[in-house]
């Protein structure tokens, strides 16, 4: 993936991180500290695509300070915005009209939130990116990592950042501007879920050849300010079932947080077999619910986002490393589905890949394998907890996700708690993509969702706006087509053009123009979720960075 016919400066470093995530921006200051400790010198410079730090970060969160009490335990006298710590929590079963609560007591300590705290992740990782900065990493925003570099071994050698200005037509404006190489001695891949380099590094060196498919859901989330009698600082819920059936799998979240703010968010797993499903509807259906209504009554939505989740888990996890890097964080997927958390197990991963490229670099190497790394992890506190909620998520794809999966579950995660691990289930096994979990249509109804009110419930051009996204628009759609012809030929016969459906920011359109029907992609509006590139029934959208600084500027989320 080398450009020799262009020309660019480049810039050396011991260490590139591609992302300013939760995985990046600990690995970055884990470097610095044990540079301190030893009174070494590690060069090290992070990239991120968003406008600024945290801009693309969407999280619920509740977020387990454990990872975080290791990098750096006077966080609270430092002033980490981990806002609100939990009082109460919540569990349900919904029904159309009701709700059953399940008993909280009876439930394993593995997934109650005791001792966590609510939070904006957006703003845990800008007050990180500080820390960070001040012990003299490099942090460049607006940089998108567009392409990976090799050496003449093979091995990854670094990352081309910051091309912009070629126009629609795939020439070159006058603004244009080739980028620059930045070259690691090792390269730190944070960049999230189904992250673009990752994904091609993952194909190219062979990464989940061991491991089971990955799977997704794909959360989407608005942040509400509601009034006083409707607020319960410290408050959290979960719940299971309506609107979904018990064969589509997901849930929802409610976190009372900060100053008057309501986190409110669904999910939903992106193995649902019905092309008319539309995770975006369904959220908004939900918020109808009587007892979600009431928690919203007289509150304003005041910023929307969706992203991709990695889902997969313990099974799921490819080989952590490739010849010059690591896979930290998302782009490794290690989301525990259960807790509905996975920002203290990216942070942890990378501290422990910082840890091993900082032994590497004292004993004189780069661009080898930092298998140390992935004996690091094996040896972890992530290991364990993903290993005993690994039977989750398959629990719930064979038996439903109302009563039977969640009481099978439930049983699971006693055992692997009592017994450090071990389920009579064994470990269970993700057998298919999400995208070949699609049927087609014909074998399913459409599905007729309520219009929005505009006051509980929204459209999504509407929400896209409080995503406050923009890109760009004289450049080429990040979105790419492997094949243009089928989304219309294959697409919208089979599946019933599922794309207009499961993306949550109205991207895919088909349209009729001049009598045929074509297909059009509002690149404009993408938020980065993913989830094209993940759901799409013949795998023909590949997704790619847009120019440094394009995508959602989420404030507070």
């Amino acid at each position: 993936m080398t450009e020799e016919t262009i020309e660019r400066e480049s810039m050396e470093f011991d260490v590139v991180i591609v992302g300013a995530g939760p995985a990046g921006l600990c690995a970055a200051i884990r470097l610095k500290q044990l540079d301190e400790r030893n009174g070494t010198e590690t060069s090290v410079v992070v990239v991120e695509k968003g406008s600024e730090v945290g801009a693309h970060i969407l999280s619920g969160a509740v977020v387990d300070p454990k990872a975080l009490d290791e990098l750096i335990p006077d966080w609270k006298e430092q002033g980490c915005p981990l806002e609100t710590e939990v009082t109460e929590e919540s569990f349900l079963i919904m029904g159309p009209a009701g709700s059953l609560p399940l008993p909280v007591f009876a439930m394993p300590s593995m997934v109650k939130n005791h001792g966590c705290y609510i939070a904006s992740m957006g703003n845990v990782c800008r007050w990180l990116a500080e820390k960070a900065e001040g012990m003299g990493v490099e942090i460049y925003p607006m940089m998108a990592a567009s392409k990976y570099l090799k050496r003449e071994d093979g091995s990854v050698s670094g990352v081309i950042v910051g091309e912009v200005g070629i126009g629609k037509d795939g020439e070159k404006k006058a603004s244009y501007e080739p980028g620059m190489e930045l070259h690691g001695k090792y390269v730190f891949l944070g960049e999230g879920v189904r992250g673009s380099l990752s994904k091609d590094i993952i194909a190219e060196f062979g990464l989940d050849t061991e491991s089971d498919p990955q799977k997704y859901g794909i959360g989407l989330k608005e942040l509400w300010k509601v009034p006083d009698g409707n607020f319960r600082p410290g408050f959290v819920q979960h719940t299971f079932g309506w609107p979904l059936d018990n064969d589509t799998g997901g849930g929802s979240w409610c976190y009372h947080f900060g100053d008057n703010y309501v986190s409110i968010g669904f999910v939903v797993h992106l193995n649902y077999k019905n092309p008319y499903l539309s995770p975006y509807q369904e959220f908004q259906r939900f918020k109808t619910h009587p007892d979600i209504a009431k928690m919203l009554e007289g509150g304003e939505r005041v910023a929307y986002g969706s992203r991709a989740i990695t889902e997969g888990g313990f099974q799921s996890i490819p080989k952590l490393t490739f010849p010059g890097g690591v896979l930290i964080g998302c782009s490794a997927g290690f989301v525990n589905v259960p807790r509905i958390k996975g920002n203290h197990n990216a942070m942890k991963t990378g501290m422990l890949a910082a840890e091993a490229a900082w032994d590497a670099l004292q004993g004189g190497r780069s661009g080898d394998e930092l298998e140390a790394y992935s004996e690091k992890f094996y040896a972890s506190w992530v290991y364990d907890e993903l290993k005993k909620v690994r039977n989750a998520k398959p629990l719930w794809t064979k038996y439903g996700t109302l009563l039977g999966g969640i009481a099978l579950t439930g049983a699971d995660l006693w055992l692997n708690q009592l017994t450090g691990g071990w389920s009579p289930f064994g470990t269970m096994r993700h057998d298919k993509t999400d995208a070949a979990a699609t049927e087609p249509a014909s074998r399913h109804k459409p599905i007729a969702y309520p219009k929005p009110d505009g006051t509980l419930t929204f459209d999504r051009l509407t929400n896209v706006a409080f995503s406050f996204t923009n890109h760009e628009e004289d450049q080429p759609a990040h979105l790419k087509l492997l094949d243009p012809s089928v989304p219309v030929d294959v697409n919208l016969p089979t599946y019933a053009g599922p794309s207009q459906r499961y993306c949550p920011a109205g991207v895919y359109e088909f349209v009729e123009e001049g009598g045929q029907t074509k297909f059009q992609i509002n690149a404009q509006n993408c938020v980065h979720c993913k989830t094209c590139d993940i759901k799409d029934p013949t795998q023909n959208i590949k997704w790619t960075v847009p120019e440094g600084g394009g995508g959602p500027n989420y404030p507070n989320m």
